[in-house]
């Protein structure tokens, strides 16, 4: 019996010592958490310096705000540049308005990711609709043969053949109207079988959401996303608010959309739409009215697609609640597996509402389980979970015009260059040196 307990006393002595080296190595191995050094800091945003003033100083951008974080971690939050600089004769506005942190940007299709989806989310994650519902469940006029198969799902995921762009507001204007004319207009591409990017889906879903939830789709956000989660700079129509009058400014009203309108070579022009039969195109710098066409002359400002102006702020904090899991502060806003399921890829890589594919310039090479968007005024979001890292690119593109192409300058080469900066001094085998 002596030696049987002095043998098992052997065997214990020996599992607490393993279990001690254990425990230490692993507090000596860095974490993904690791906190940037001020090395890696400074050096981050030296280039990030470089990027943007040398876009500024070359005219290719008016400004810029960028808001980087890693963990719970600021790393960079700075502005850039002018929130206004030309007019709408492209005359140099006196004096340029500088831009700041606390500017409210038109974040265009960025709209989708921080309302629409957002707002579907949270619908689901009441039990208050599934995203594989069949569309016709919520709206009666998507009940015929070919649009029978649409779901809830197909809408996040631009496969649910509606066309990519229409100008509604050719036909109507008013959004109840919108609605209708959407939903008579034919598939453009057979359901589910591929993923084309659609205006006109999320336009649809913001009807989803008014059906199911009794009320505007704005004051839904407003009530149920933004004030929960403290995004108070976040709204449609911030010129019918009072207080908002910092506005980065965009386009000399509508010039692209007037091309996409009668340019076939842009591949949008519809037999049915005579471009001289409408004229209200608007005639002055736009600052606190959407850019979208769509969304300001057919819907009043407000639609799934397009409208909302908000900070970069503003958008960490919707970015922070997907980071934590649903969870926003103390409060858990959403649940964890609702969270993962509008983050997981389908077949086109791609999320619910989220892109998530990393071949795309605001996230290149991502590692996977990255999302973001972006937003045709110059607006981009990227989030690596696996690193806890975003990054909130808010450039006022617009404001400098078109090219005599007829285009306006194209982001994404800073995009990529910006998150290629982040990811070599931000990731987890860079922060552990």
């Amino acid at each position: 019996m002596q030696s049987y307990l002095v043998s098992n006393s052997l065997s214990m002595n020996k599992i607490i010592r393993s279990a001690t080296i254990l425990i230490l190595s692993l507090l000596m191995v860095p974490l993904v958490s690791a906190k940037v050094t001020k090395e890696k800091k400074a050096a981050l945003n030296s280039q990030i310096d470089s990027i943007l003033r040398s876009q500024v100083d070359m005219d290719r951008i008016p400004g810029a705000v960028i808001l980087i974080k890693k963990d719970n971690q600021v790393v960079c939050r700075k502005a850039y540049g002018y929130a206004w600089k030309y007019d709408f004769n492209h005359n140099l506005v006196t004096p340029p308005e500088k831009m700041t942190v606390r500017h409210l940007f038109d974040i265009a299709s960025l709209t989708k990711v921080t309302g629409t989806t957002t707002a579907i989310m949270l619908l689901a994650d009441r039990g208050l609709i599934n995203v594989d519902d069949p569309l016709c469940k919520y709206i009666e006029a998507f009940n015929t043969p070919d649009k029978r198969a649409i779901t809830i799902r197909h809408l996040l995921t631009h496969t649910a053949g509606l066309y990519e762009w229409y100008p509604l507001y050719y036909r109507v204007s008013d959004r109840h109207d919108c609605f209708r004319l959407i939903a008579s207009l034919p598939l453009a591409y057979p359901v589910g079988k591929q993923r084309r990017y659609s205006d006109l889906g999320f336009d649809i879903l913001g009807q989803v959401i008014e059906v199911v939830s009794g009320m505007p789709m704005e004051q839904f956000m407003k009530e149920n996303i933004f004030k929960p989660l403290g995004m108070n700079s976040t709204l449609y129509n911030p010129l019918m608010t009072p207080g908002f009058r910092q506005i980065a400014a965009t386009s000399a009203g509508n010039p692209y959309e007037r091309r996409m309108v009668s340019d076939p070579a842009l591949g949008y022009t519809k037999a049915e739409i005579d471009p001289s039969s409408w004229n209200g195109w608007r005639q002055y710098i736009l600052r606190g009215e959407v850019n979208d066409g769509n969304a300001w002359y057919a819907n009043g400002g407000v639609s799934g697609a397009a409208g909302l102006f908000s900070t970069a702020d503003d958008l960490q904090k919707l970015v922070d609640m997907l980071l934590n899991e649903g969870k926003a502060g103390a409060k858990q806003f959403l649940r964890p597996e609702t969270v993962r399921l509008f983050l997981t890829k389908d077949k086109f890589s791609n999320g619910l509402g989220w892109m998530m594919d990393p071949s795309n310039s605001f996230m290149i090479d991502a590692p996977e389980g990255s999302f973001g968007h972006t937003g045709f005024t110059g607006t981009s979001i990227s989030v690596v979970p696996s690193q806890r890292i975003s990054v909130i690119l808010l450039i006022n593109r617009q404001n400098t015009g078109l090219s005599p192409e007829g285009e306006y300058y194209n982001p994404n080469p800073v995009r990529r260059q910006i998150f290629r900066a982040v990811m070599k001094y931000l990731s987890a085998d860079q922060t552990s040196d």
